[in-house]
């Protein structure tokens, strides 16, 4: 007897019963072994589902069941306004991210024309603020060659042309470049954090993870290297862990940042904090 797509549901739904999100899971993975979107889940439930759909969703629902992450398992992640192709070799988009882009954009100047992305993996920062603003030139500079591939496959994919991607860990590859604002989202995890060994995370890249014993490697490189990087007033912002907002601030500081902030996520935790070059020492 087929399976119908409300029947194929509800025994994903008690399969992932342990997820938290076993219900938006199992839509995710219908969705898309159906090639179709939610609301055709909800106008044809009684719909039967091919013995290869069946065979395909199975398989899917028990890889999820096991850790897998939904994302790594569709080959995508909506991030902002889009649909961005991951791998296993890149982190997965996550909305806690979006904040990093809202202060971008809301510290962006009309004049303003250049910003970088440090790590930029996906591409989804610097995707995201090249497909709100049209006029500047936005970089991501990741140290791995296929990540970089991929980041070019998801503006091709999304149609959005004033960005590129290159090659290069950090700076090394545009010594000479400057910008009107740096963004990243650095490897921040300590090397030794029990969050490694919980849900996705168990499944991702560390090297994109982590950064040391207190998770601050990165990003005390990325605050002193900055500087020759950005124009005269231009913004470095960083997205971090909840614990280290003061660190990290103090660290601008002694770097010669002003108008340091750090931002609370939705959750009121520290997650973003910037620091803006006013002087040319």
């Amino acid at each position: 007897m087929a399976l119908s797509i409300v029947q194929a549901l509800d025994w994903a739904g008690k399969t992932l019963a342990l997820s938290e999100s076993a219900d938006t899971d199992a839509r995710v993975l219908l969705c898309h072994v159906l090639q179709q979107n939610r609301t055709y889940l909800y106008t044809w439930p009684e719909k039967p589902l091919t013995e290869a759909q069946r065979q395909t969703y199975e398989s899917l629902v028990h890889q999820r069941a096991q850790g897998q992450p939904v994302a790594y398992l569709t080959g995508y992640r909506e991030f902002w306004s889009l649909k961005l192709k991951v791998e296993p070799a890149t982190l997965i988009p996550r909305p806690d991210t979006e904040l990093l882009v809202e202060t971008a954009l809301s510290l962006l100047t009309v004049e303003d024309r250049t910003v970088c992305d440090l790590g930029t993996g996906t591409g989804a920062i610097a995707l995201a603020i090249a497909s709100e603003r049209f006029d500047l030139e936005v970089t991501g500079v990741d140290k791995f060659e296929n990540v970089v591939e991929l980041a070019r496959l998801n503006a091709q994919d999304n149609d959005i042309t004033n960005v590129q991607f290159i090659q290069s860990h950090w700076f090394d590859a545009i010594a000479q470049t400057t910008f009107d604002m740096i963004v990243s989202n650095p490897p921040y995890v300590e090397s030794d954090s029990p969050y490694l060994s919980q849900g996705d995370v168990r499944f991702e890249p560390r090297s994109a993870l982590t950064a040391g014993k207190d998770g601050l490697d990165d990003i005390a490189t990325i605050i002193v290297k900055a500087r020759k990087h950005l124009r005269l007033h231009g913004w470095l912002l960083l997205e971090h862990g909840h614990n280290q907002g003061a660190s990290i601030r103090e660290q601008f500081a002694h770097a010669g940042y002003q108008n340091i902030h750090t931002y609370q996520d939705l959750a009121g935790l520290d997650r973003l904090t910037v620091g803006k070059r006013v002087s040319c020492e």
